[in-house]
């Protein structure tokens, strides 16, 4: 019997609808276990996931039995994570096409973990609309800038 191996790592950026910080600090690691669970749900790996207040990044192991955008359609159309609690700290992801997705040769896969992992120092020194853009011209991604996530708010929190 024949069988298939594959190695696919994928980083998925997404950005919160609006930029908004919407992403509370009490609130990430419930996020965060609760998307995990979401990729393990549909039989893939996630390796690592930072919730900032305005952005997502994740690495993910993927099977070639999903697309891509399927798995972080399935995320981002979640009914618990689009829908917006009462306090306003709920989470509304834009459309399933609004993500970056790069992929992640295994030999810089311990770097983007750690990457994922320092997401607040790392923003410390380079706003999101920077690092989105590095990430496309990294990759060779055409873009149009006028689609390219502008800030919306000025928040010390962002």
């Amino acid at each position: 019997m024949a069988n298939t191996y594959t190695q696919i790592y994928l980083h998925a950026v997404f950005a919160v609808s609006g930029r908004a910080c919407v992403i509370a600090e009490a609130r990430r690691e419930e996020l965060q276990k609760y998307i995990t669970g979401i990729v393990t749900r549909r039989g893939q790996k996630l390796i690592a996931i930072y919730c900032m207040p305005d952005q997502t990044h994740m690495l993910v192991g993927l099977t070639p039995n999903i697309a891509p955008s399927e798995l972080i359609g399935d995320i981002k159309t979640d009914q618990l994570i689009t829908s917006t609690s009462g306090d306003g700290s709920g989470v509304i992801f834009p459309g399933r096409k609004a993500t970056g997705r790069f992929p992640c040769p295994i030999r810089i896969w311990i770097r983007v973990v750690k990457y994922i992992r320092n997401q607040p120092t790392h923003h410390r020194r380079k706003s999101f609309q920077q690092e989105y853009v590095e990430f496309l011209e990294r990759h060779h991604v055409p873009y149009d800038q006028r689609y390219i996530f502008k800030p919306i708010r000025v928040d010390p929190e962002c």
